[in-house]
């Protein structure tokens, strides 16, 4: 099958107990949407971070490190670079 590119916006919040807790991941259309919604959502969130993903989604083959395309704030140590 076809691949193709996905774009997602993590953000994190703490938790009670000061633990990084992932929200819902938002789909984007774009690398540049991604990066514009994440840097925007980086005011209000302890941390942001816009990825890009590319594989086939029929088979859920995807690449086994996302690109990261921006990132803010507190993030756990996978996004580290």
């Amino acid at each position: 099958m076809a691949r193709e590119t996905v774009y997602l916006v993590q953000a994190f919040m703490l938790d009670n107990r000061k633990r990084l807790k992932p929200e819902k991941g938002v789909p984007c259309k774009s690398a540049e949407a991604a990066r514009r919604m994440a840097e925007r959502l980086a005011d209000s969130k302890t941390g942001v971070v816009a990825l890009a993903s590319t594989g086939d989604a029929e088979l859920g083959d995807y690449d086994d490190e996302p690109v990261i395309i921006f990132r803010a704030g507190q993030l756990p140590e996978q996004y580290d670079n």
